[in-house]
């Protein structure tokens, strides 16, 4: 069975959405764990057909995982990674990547150069708007694969650009012949009088991916096209039912943490137990608890001290200065 090993943050970021009534900030978490990430590019991925969830984790670069990377037009990085902010022009209304990340191409990486897929994860809860969801997710790759390169020059090497994805997963009003459905976009050679074909790596440089989901009850049977994902994204994206740990554990693996989970979602729930700030006594044993496994994973996931204090600090409510007090004293039992 193709599971993967479900760290503390997961198993957070499942409490803390767990009534998942409308599509807020809260609800990205999900789209910050590794795990989650996985088990959405596995199936939606062509680069990572094939692959276990446990490579495809792998290849994500956990501080590259971002929801403050501008989208808006008129701004430029200052290199090819595409790392630096861009600035704003005046009077423009900032708009951002959902969850912005970057992660392994297996498919032309060798053993002297490492390529990188660029990719955006888009959690909607409406697909039926006043414009498009496919036009508006074209303009967020156009500007992400414009946003690898400086400002052009006789001397910009258009080489150097890596394949983007945007990956938008819709959840309600969905028209009914549409509910539970996968599209994909890509660029593809459809005429070609050349003795040469041209390599696909040279032009298949973005891939728009909308996945539809409906009305809370997926019908699917396994071994139909596309049924884990949808299945998956069926169950995180709602709000959880009483099979909501069943239905994971398929995917994700809890089972040395079961009985924190367990514990988690009885009275209080591990979300109350994060933002009570300690009211009882008992809480505040469980929430140090839960940051010492938070900080211990982290470790293990070679995730750096840094962006691990800017995730306590968030997950916990702590300040700065606190949160670099917890890390370092758990940091010292790795």
């Amino acid at each position: 069975m193709d599971k993967i090993k479900g760290s503390m943050e997961a198993l957070n970021s499942f409490q803390l959405t767990e009534d998942m009534r409308g599509l807020d900030a809260q609800s990205k978490l999900l789209f910050h764990s590794r795990e989650v990430l996985a088990v959405i590019l596995q199936g939606a991925v062509r680069e990572y057909k094939g692959y276990s969830k446990k490579e495809i984790m792998d290849f994500i670069e956990a501080d590259s995982i971002s929801e403050d990377t501008e989208v808006s037009p008129g701004r430029t990085n200052t290199t090819i990674t595409g790392d630096n902010e861009e600035y704003m022009l005046l009077n423009e209304k900032a708009t951002l990547f959902d969850v912005d990340f970057k992660a392994l191409n297996p498919a032309l990486t060798k053993a002297s150069i490492t390529v990188k897929l660029h990719i955006d994860i888009e959690p909607q809860k409406n697909y039926s708007l006043p414009y498009p969801v496919e036009k508006r997710g074209i303009y967020y790759l156009a500007r992400k694969l414009s946003s690898q390169l400086s400002f052009m020059t006789e001397q910009t090497d258009y080489g150097q650009l890596e394949k983007c994805y945007s990956i938008w997963i819709c959840r309600d009003n969905i028209p009914k012949n549409e509910q539970y459905s996968m599209s994909v976009y890509e660029i593809v050679n459809t005429h070609n009088t050349s003795m040469e074909e041209i390599p696909k790596e040279n032009y298949d440089l973005l891939t728009l991916v909308v996945i539809k989901l409906g009305n809370r009850v997926y019908n699917g049977k396994k071994g139909e096209a596309d049924y884990d994902l949808l299945h998956f994204l069926n169950t995180v994206m709602y709000p959880h039912k009483a099979d909501f740990i069943k239905i994971i554990s398929e995917y994700i693996d809890f089972s040395e943490t079961e009985e924190l989970w367990k514990e988690a979602s009885g009275v209080t729930g591990l979300g109350q137990c994060v933002y009570n700030d300690g009211v009882e006594e008992g809480i505040e044993k469980g929430r140090e608890e839960g940051m010492r496994f938070f900080v211990l994973d982290d470790i293990d996931e070679h995730v750096t001290r840094e962006r691990s204090i800017i995730k306590l600090q968030k997950y916990f409510k702590l300040t700065e200065e606190e949160a670099e007090q917890y890390y370092d004293m758990f940091a010292s039992e790795a």
